[in-house]
Parts: C-alpha cells; structure tokens; sequence
C-alpha cells in the first residue's frame, strides 16, 4: 500500500461539542459563548480524561479482564485488547475482525503477529506503544530498554537498537493501516538516515520499499547510492529493483569518484562466483575456482563474505585452508572480526579470535569490534537474566568474548600431553565427556559454541567392533583433546559457567557461600538437599550414558554398522539449519 504525503487534522480523537452530565447542558452552552477560552480548555480536559480512561484498558490490571481478543507477539506473548476500540480506530482491525472465528475455539480468539505482518517483526514493547496510540491518541517515549543500546559513548541518536526500534512501530502502523503514525515515524526516520552508519540505512530502505513509502525510500536510495558500500553487500541484501537503482546512479558518467565513494569496488564474474560457491557451503568447489583463475580468496574478500553470511563451519573451513589474511581490511577499512562483529555469531567470533584476530584494532573512524557490537545490542537483550538450562542471549555472550579477550594478554596453551596411559586416558575422558555434557545440559548456547569451535560434535568415540587397540587407543586420545579443547574453550570465553560447573562436578561441598544464609539447621537441611538433588541429577545421567552406549554397542554390532566399518565410510549427517 502506498502512503503518499497526507497529513490528517488530528492525530488525537476528535472532540465532542458537549458534555453531558445527565442535564441538558445549556449552562455549559451559554459559558461557552461567553468565554471561548473557558471552553478550548473544558474540551482539552475532556479530551484529557477520555485519553486516559481509555488507557486503563491497557495499563491497569483490573480492566485487563474486559480485554475481548489477545494478539500474540515475540515470546509468545499475548497482548490482551478490545476489538471494539482496534475496529473504530483501524480499517485493518475492522475487516480483520468482521471475517469471524472458528466457532470450535474456546475462550478469547487468538491472532499471531507473525501471521498478520507480511514484512518484518513488530516486539512486544513496540507493539504496546503502537496500542497506546490506538487508544489515547498521543504517541509514548521510546522504550529506553528497547530503544538505546549498550555503548556508554553512544549518543543513541542513530544506533541499531533505536533504528530496530522505531522500524518495528513503523511495521505495526504500516499494516494495520494508522497513516498519522506511519508520517511520524517516517518523518523519525528521515532524520536518523542522515546520522546512520551506511550498513544501517539498510533496513530503513527495505521498510521503505516494501511499504512504498517514497520520500524515505528516495532518501535512503541515494544516502546508500554516495556511501562506500561494497555492490557485495547491496546485491546480497537489496530488492533487485532497488540494487539496479543505485548502480545506475553509481554509474552515472558526469557523477565524480568522490560522490560514490572511493572505496566502492564492482563486483567481477569470478568473485562472483566465488560468493556463490560459498554461499552453497561448497568449500570444494572454491578451492576449485581459484585453481582456475589467478583470483585469491583475498581478491574477493571471501573471508570477509563468509564472516557475514556464511555457516560458521564454512567462516572454519576457509580459516584452515590458509589462504585468506585474516587481518586484510576491506575497501571500507572493516577487517574480518569488526564484520563479524557486526553479525553477533559466536561461533565465528571465536573461531576467528582463536586463529589469532586482534580484538584491539579498530576501524578507519575509531571503533573497536566491541564498540561495533555493543552498538548493535539492546540494553533488554543484555540484562536479560535467562533461567539456568535455557540459551543466554547471542548478543549478550559476543560482547562477553570480546570484552574477555581484551584483558587476556596471551593465549593459553589448549594442547594436552599426547601419551597417556590407558587407565588414565579412560578417566579423563569421562571426566571430560561428564562436563560437556553438563555443560549442554546447563549452558546449551555456550556449550555449543565452544563445541563448534572444537569440532567436538564430528569427533565422537562412538565403539567400533573392528578397530585395532593401537587405533582405538589414537581416537581415544584425539577425542580427548577435542573435549580438552571445548573445556579450555569454555574457560576462556565463559568463565562464569565454567566456575558454576567447577563446583558442581567437584565431590567436596566446603564452599561456604553457598550454604552461608539462615540459621545452622536450615544450612544443614539445604546442604543435605542440595547432595540429595545433585545424586538424583548424577544416577539419571549416568542412567541415559549407559543407555546410549548400549545402544552404540548394538549399531556397532549390527550388518549395517560392519558394512560402515569395514568400507571406511562415515555416516550420513544432515546439516542443521
């Protein structure tokens, strides 16, 4: 749907002539005529406490209970409303809620915001500011949890966490058809255009797009037309409509060099080719480009790429070819880590920290990988406090490995001895094996990425009827230094969790803090629990290991897994998306 320049009268309700208050009014009339400011300032407080009363039904947890329909955003959040005041307010709501329910549901009907936006997401904070407009009429301040982020040197004029906000208000009052609000955050928008960084235009120019909203999509076209961005990044991330404009504009013959920016660099046939490849997860297929061409990976700043958009295991697998510099900066002067910085994937920021990426160095204009990242990261992601065994936030864990990696002043030696004796490689490896484990269980969004980083999913100990001991011995040891790995891995970014595991997995219980609070009694009864509890936790995990290894034993048994054996193949193993 296009919005063109309209502008409505009001972007409050409109005002009644009268009040009534069970009289007929003629008083008020009369005060009326006699002292119109008397009367501009009774309709203003009119309009006052319908506005406010009208609130209620959002804010106050009494009048939540007349709330007729719940519309359920992130998190599975559901947002109770009134289907009478979203109808009269929004054409949108009005057909939404004319064509019915299914007469088999029970209780409230139910929309999923996902369902309803044909373009983006709309949060749970956004969205109550935009039904705070539907009901009272006035727009609220920006949610600061939602809307700034976590740099303490950041004006918060035009980072990520305030153009995600105000796009997401954009979303919601773009669908659901609000033209006032859709002209005042359009109108936002425009000025943080002018302030953004280029890769953050980005967003605001789909929004734009999508929602034909022309005097932001014209202004965003040409603030990325001037910028410096690589045709990479724009052919990658933009509408083809779109990246043709702005080539066109790039290649104009009277436009100067400095109007495009000198860093931009046209995309070649075989870089492209390249991007593809990678693309495809097929790092075979790259090797087999650059042995057809004189092109390096360098050339086409593939390491850079991948970083971006690529699969962690592929950002991995360029690293051990050998063939990128992981300290080359790109055109715009962003080296490998500041790209990956501003994906926010753990996984990639530590493998690239582990092959030796300087987490001190900065951009051409100053900023640090951390400073890259904190400016991409809500204050509400970093604070959030997740229950113990569910995923912390990406965003959160990023900034923690970088900022750990800034006070270590060396690496740390992750090699383990390569002779051990039998009895001892066993113990060790169940050591090991236990606390990664307890780690998935646990930490399951650290635990991955120190496993990723270890390869420790691929490098299993699984039994083979068919092995030697001398090679059943050498994969022992090698599985022994890949949870070695994850371990260190583990204690190096995390050392939070690696701590917590430390005391779990340790058989004495002398810590006093943990058990310091109330009276001797209750620290005996919580410490006598606290064993009970863990011995439960240990027998069932012991439990489900003896299941599965029998259940090892027993494919390692079968035709199936012989044939496996004997022929050298490895199992089939499909990628997670």
């Amino acid at each position: 749907m296009e919005y063109g320049n309209e502008i409505s009268s009001s972007l409050t309700f409109a005002s009644s002539s009268y009040l009534s208050d069970g009289c007929t009014g003629s008083h008020l009339i009369e005060v009326a005529t006699s002292a119109e400011h008397g009367t501009t300032d009774l309709e203003n407080l009119s309009l006052s406490k319908l506005s406010g009363n009208l609130e209620k039904l959002l804010v106050d947890e009494e009048f939540k209970y007349y709330s007729d329909a719940e519309i359920v955003v992130e998190g599975n959040l559901g947002v109770g409303v009134n289907r009478c005041i979203l109808a009269a307010r929004s054409h949108y709501f009005n057909q939404l809620f004319r064509k019915g329910r299914n007469e088999k549901e029970q209780g409230k009907p139910k929309y999923l915001m996902s369902e309803l936006l044909p373009y983006g997401r709309v949060g749970y904070e956004a969205f109550n500011v935009f039904l705070n407009y539907l009901y009272t009429g006035k727009v609220k301040p920006s949610p600061m949890e939602v809307s700034t982020c976590v740099d303490d040197t950041c004006s918060h004029e035009a980072c990520g966490p305030l153009i995600n906000y105000a796009l997401e208000l954009l979303y919601a009052s773009a669908t659901f058809q609000m033209k006032e609000l859709v002209l005042l955050v359009q109108r936002r928008l425009l000025n943080i255009v002018e302030k953004a960084l280029a890769e953050d235009v980005i967003p605001i120019l789909l929004a734009a797009f999508h929602y034909q909203l022309k005097q932001l999509l014209s202004v965003c076209v040409q603030r990325v037309a001037t910028s410096d961005l690589e045709d990479v990044c724009l052919e990658k991330e933009l509408p083809l409509e779109v990246y043709g404009k702005i080539r066109s504009l790039r290649h104009k013959p009277h436009q100067q060099e400095a109007e495009t920016g000198p860093g931009v660099v046209m995309l070649g046939p075989k870089i492209r080719r390249i991007h593809k490849a990678l693309d495809s997860d097929d790092l075979e297929l790259v090797k087999l480009l650059l042995q057809e061409s004189t092109l390096t990976l360098d050339d086409a700043y593939a390491l850079h790429y991948a970083a971006a958009y690529c699969d962690p295991k592929i950002v991995n697998g360029l690293l051990g070819l050998g063939l990128a510099d992981l300290h080359l900066r790109n055109p715009r002067g962003y080296k490998v880590l500041h790209v990956a910085g501003r994906r926010k994937e753990p996984s990639v920021l530590v493998a690239l920290l582990n092959k030796g990426a300087r987490v001190a160095e900065t951009t051409l204009d100053g900023q640090t990988t951390v400073t890259i990242c904190r400016r991409q990261t809500r204050l509400k992601d970093y604070n959030e406090n997740k229950k113990q065994g569910e995923p912390s936030n990406k965003d959160r864990i990023c900034i923690g490995i970088l900022e750990r990696q800034m006070r270590i002043s060396e690496s740390q030696n992750l090699g383990v001895p390569s002779q051990v004796m039998a009895y001892d490689l066993h113990m060790k490896l169940d050591y090991y094996e236990n606390r990664v484990s307890f780690a998935r269980l646990l930490y399951p969004a650290e635990a991955k990425v120190a496993m990723e980083t270890a390869d420790a999913e691929s490098n299993t100990s699984e039994v083979d009827s068919n092995e030697s001991p001398t090679i059943q011995t050498q994969r022992l040891q090698l599985r022994l230094q890949t949870l070695f790995k994850t371990v260190e891995t583990g204690k190096r970014y995390f050392p939070h969790c690696a701590e917590v595991l430390d005391k779990f997995l340790v058989d004495d219980m002398s810590d006093p803090c943990l058990f310091e609070e109330g009276s001797s009694e209750e620290q005996r009864v919580r410490k006598r629990r606290f064993t009970e509890l863990k011995e439960e936790l240990l027998e069932a995990f012991h439990k489900d290991k003896a299941d599965q290894k029998k259940n090892n034993n027993r494919s390692a048994l079968s035709p199936s897994s012989s044939f496996t054996s004997n022929h050298g193949c490895s199992r089939y193993k499909p990628r997670r998306n």
